[in-house]
């Protein structure tokens, strides 16, 4: 997790609270890692860390925002802003689409 503290930090966003949602409270079993925030204005960030060696594609784009969906009605509240880091190549298409759907990707501290 520091390691994640750290890459935000870098981007100047910092949080007050930040913790990880276990994965099998969302019933997946994905390399993933998720954590929730919330800022110095509190608001309530969504943070989603893939660590993988294959290039990431649209169906994977599907399958972070149905997770998000997930996370909401576990949370039982919406997130102001949600944050998508990777370690992978990212497909073109799946970034257009997770850009579209409001998401902020990181990938340059690779």
């Amino acid at each position: 997790m520091k390691e994640i503290i750290e890459i935000l930090m870098k981007k100047r966003i910092i949080f007050k609270k930040f913790y990880e949602i276990d994965k099998k409270r969302l019933n997946t079993r994905k390399k993933i890692r998720i954590f929730e925030g919330v800022d110095l204005k509190s608001y309530y960030n969504a943070v989603f860390f893939i660590e993988q060696k294959s290039r990431f594609l649209t169906k994977n784009a599907e399958e972070i925002e149905n997770l998000y969906k997930k996370l909401i009605d576990l949370q039982d509240h919406n997130f102001k802003k949600k944050i998508f880091l990777h370690s992978s190549p990212l497909c073109s298409k799946a970034k257009e689409i997770l850009k579209k759907r409001g998401w902020r990707i990181f990938s340059d501290f690779v």
